[in-house]
């Protein structure tokens, strides 16, 4: 499988201010179109990974940061790095939906109103697309004035993930974004993501080993804070080459 690199992480590492190290000396690859895995136990770091893919760790107590992360070869931890830019490139879908007190529709203009458009017909063409795109259309599209907080968790969900779609981001990090959620619910994102990824880079951070096992193209297996083993998603969860994987894997420990 030969993919192009969207992210290239370069000996990364991460520390907060309680001493705490989240990270250790970090390189991994990130590929374009496909369904990138960051799976491993509870606190190796999959999350403050994928968040310092847009530099939401720049709003925690990070006292320590070492190492580079490239998009398209661009360096994003330097310092004058463009952050809102950066954001609109890299979105995050986040475990717990959190929708904006709003109607459906406002929640997806929102951020491209923030942005300065305001022409009615492209407004109504990104909601109609992003909403189709999140497996969301049939069920809210006679109701889109209504308020947000009254769809289902599932739902809510998928209207966050088409929030970060009406913005066109080039990568898509989701942080368990289906934890909370029946299988049905989760089935639909799974299936989300499957279609969109010729468009888009997907980051995840799967609930569970199945998960993980059910959608990566790529997989990376963390634990305490290091880079374990990385690679060919269907090759790992067959065969992983680590003895610390394969005890993951099946259950031995985690």
């Amino acid at each position: 499988m030969a993919d192009d690199v969207k992210i290239h992480i370069q000996d990364f590492g991460l520390r907060y201010s309680d001493g705490t190290e989240s990270l250790h000396d970090i390189t991994l690859d990130i590929y374009a179109n496909q369904i990138n895995v960051l799976f491993g136990p509870a606190g190796g770091g999959k999350s403050t990974l994928l968040r310092a893919m847009n530099r939401l760790n720049d709003l925690t107590d990070v006292v320590e940061q070492t190492g580079h992360i490239f998009l398209d070869g661009e360096d994003v931890t330097r310092p004058n790095y463009d952050i809102v830019r950066l954001r609109r490139r890299v979105g995050i879908v986040f475990a717990r939906p959190v929708v904006l007190p709003m109607s459906i529709y406002r929640n997806i203009t929102y951020g491209l109103e923030l942005a300065g458009i305001r022409d009615k017909a492209t407004l109504d063409a990104a909601v109609t697309r992003s909403l189709e795109q999140s497996a969301l259309w049939d069920e809210v599209h006679d109701r889109l004035g209504d308020p947000a907080h009254a769809l289902s968790g599932g739902q809510q969900q998928r209207l966050c993930l088409a929030r970060v779609l009406a913005l066109q981001p080039e990568v898509i990090l989701l942080d368990e974004p289906t934890s909370g959620l029946d299988p049905i619910s989760t089935a639909k994102i799974e299936a989300t993501m499957q279609e969109l990824k010729s468009d888009y880079t997907f980051v995840i951070v799967p609930h569970s080993v199945q998960q993980a096992a059910r959608v990566a193209d790529w997989a990376a297996f963390f634990l305490q804070g290091e880079l374990i083993e990385h690679g060919i998603g269907r090759e790992m969860f067959l065969k992983p080459k680590h003895s610390k994987t394969e005890e993951y894997i099946t259950g031995r420990f985690g």
